[in-house]
């Protein structure tokens, strides 16, 4: 069984006087423990479809009927508040875009673990400073940073720590939506290893959104684009690399920057 399947979702933001078409009968599906990317330009509906996931998007955003969204056969748009409530954090964890800015200012690093843990699995403190301990051991950060305040840790830091936070109840997918935006490349690499490290370990699925192809087809196994709230292309990551079938999906890669510039010519000189 997949662990997340998308039938048909379709989700418009409705107007007074008009409605715009966010997202246009998109079908995929995230196979236990697959590294899924999904590129595209600002706008194109991605950050749309995360959200509808986990059933957080709010009015105007519609999702219209006969789309179906899946977590492990589960129809999350047939879930009450009581079930949804469950089903988050536990099913499926959500890593926002700038998340490392999500963190509460005023509340420790073990504060954030334990109002996470007690509301949802009811965990007392001490136990909850020992799931935290363990889960910032997984993300490589000392066990003292949990007295710390987000403002006394580097991005990198403060994004590693959200990421703990979305682990901490074993979700079976694990949503990235530009999860390193604000950071520079080289923390970002070590971001997107210790995630497809985590993966591997642990067994969860991810679901990588961002517009930055060159950076996706490094850790992903499989890859969608998405144009205009349409879904034209899905394959395997180094086909999407090698052999882009989509004229668009060719035009993303041409728009990348490269090392080297073209070679200028003798006469140019």
């Amino acid at each position: 069984m997949n662990v997340l399947s998308i039938a048909n979702l379709s989700i418009d933001y409705v107007g007074t006087q008009s409605v715009f078409h966010a997202v246009k009968d998109v079908s995929f599906d995230i196979a236990p423990g697959e590294f899924f990317g999904l590129a595209g330009e600002s706008g194109c509906g991605k950050s749309t479809i995360a959200f509808a996931i986990s059933r957080l998007h709010r009015p105007p955003a519609l999702i219209r009927s006969g789309s179906k969204i899946l977590v492990d056969g589960r129809d999350v748009l047939a879930l009450d508040d009581a079930e949804l409530r469950r089903f988050r954090w536990r099913e499926v964890a959500m890593v926002f875009q700038s998340a490392m800015n999500s963190l509460n200012p005023v509340l420790t690093v073990e504060a954030q673990f334990y109002d996470v843990l007690k509301t949802h699995s009811g965990m007392s403190r001490a136990a909850a400073r020992q799931r935290a301990a363990e889960l910032l051991a997984l993300v490589d950060i000392p066990i003292d940073r949990l007295a710390a305040y987000p403002h006394q840790l580097s991005g990198g830091m403060r994004q590693r720590i959200v990421i703990a936070i979305c682990l901490a109840l074993n979700p079976k997918l694990l949503i990235m939506d530009e999860p390193t935006t604000a950071l520079d490349v080289v923390v970002q690499r070590e971001i997107l290893q210790r995630i497809d490290a985590l993966r591997r370990q642990l067994g969860f699925s991810v679901l990588f959104i961002t517009h930055d192809l060159a950076l996706m087809v490094q850790v992903s196994d499989r890859i969608g684009i998405m144009l205009e709230g349409e879904l034209i292309e899905v394959d395997a990551a180094q086909a999407i690399y090698s052999a882009p079938r989509h004229d668009y999906t060719r035009k993303l890669w041409a728009s990348m920057p490269r090392l080297h510039g073209q070679q200028i010519a003798q006469d140019d000189k």
